[in-house]
Order: structure tokens, then sequence, then C-alpha cells
């Protein structure tokens, strides 16, 4: 967890990839810890074709009865459902808006929203933006992507800057 946060949590994300692999995990972790997704992260890196969206959206039944019985990721039909549906939203919306990097900045004005939180009590489950980006991907057709779900994604690919003030990362990420 500490590595994740000193070197990954809230740094600016623009590769898809890397997006449709916080997409999938974040997915995984409704009603978990992420300590659970997070340590289970290379499995789901295997099970899911390093995260290639090309090859999650071509998942058939088959292979998602065969990810069912991996005991490396969570073993919930509908999450693993969603993990193939959201890639074939995803490519979808990469076609429509060019990149899904390019449609997801677009809630925030395509640079970091930055907050100075000063304890952790202070940073929210979600905001205004998260829910129109959820609202915005449920249309395209994503699932287990809510308002709290899309706040997560934003927090991790660096949309918005909650790490707390006193945080090393906190000044390294707004120096950028």
């Amino acid at each position: 967890m500490q590595a994740y946060h000193d070197l990954e949590w809230g740094a600016p994300v623009h590769d898809d990839r890397i997006h449709f692999e916080f997409l999938v995990l974040e997915s995984a972790q409704a009603g978990l810890s992420w300590r659970t997704v997070l340590h289970r992260r290379e499995a789901y890196r295997r099970a899911f074709a390093g995260f290639d969206p090309g090859v999650v959206a071509a998942f058939d039944d088959r292979m998602v009865e065969e990810l069912l019985h991996d005991p490396g990721i969570i073993r919930n039909r509908a999450k693993i459902r969603a993990a193939v549906s959201n890639a074939q939203a995803f490519l979808e919306l990469q076609a429509e808006a060019g990149s899904f990097d390019a449609f997801i900045w677009s809630f925030v004005g395509g640079t970091p929203k930055i907050n100075a939180w000063t304890s952790m009590a202070q940073v929210p489950a979600l905001s205004p933006e998260a829910e129109a980006l959820s609202t915005a991907l449920r249309k395209r057709g994503f699932t287990f992507i809510g308002p709290t779900i899309a706040y997560a994604h934003m927090q991790a690919c660096g949309l918005v800057n909650d790490h707390l003030v006193h945080c090393f990362r906190y000044r390294e990420l707004t120096a950028e």
C-alpha cells in the first residue's frame, strides 16, 4: 500500500490501458477494501490479458467461467462480466472520443483539480464531477461505475489531487 501511494496514486494518467486497468480494479473493489484488490493486481493482469481492452472485450462465456475458477482474482460473476462489457464500452468510447483519456480528462477541464485537505475526514467519497462522469459512462454502457467508483478513479489517476497538503506527494504533484 505504501509503494502504491508513494509511486502511483494521484499521479496524472494519460494512458488508456492504465485507465482500463484502474476501471477493472475499481469495479472489482466495490464492497471490498482497496487493499484486497491491490494484493491481487498481478493476478488480475494475468487473468485480464494485461488489461488490453481489445482482448477482454472478446472474452466469451467460456472465458468468464474460467475466470470464476481463478483463485487469484475476486470470483464474482457480475464483476467479471462487468469487466468484459466495460471493455466493449471502453472501445466504443475510444472510437467516439479519440481516446478514453481525452474523454475522462474533459470532466476536470484537462488539468488536475487540486484540493487542499488537511485531514482524511475532509476527503470526499465523490464530487459533482464524479457524478457527471459516472452518469456519462453508464449512458455509454459501463456498469459497476457509480459516483464513488468514478471518484476513486479520478483520485487514482490524478484527475484530482486528494493527497493531504502535508504529504510529500501533494507537493510533488502540484509542482508538476
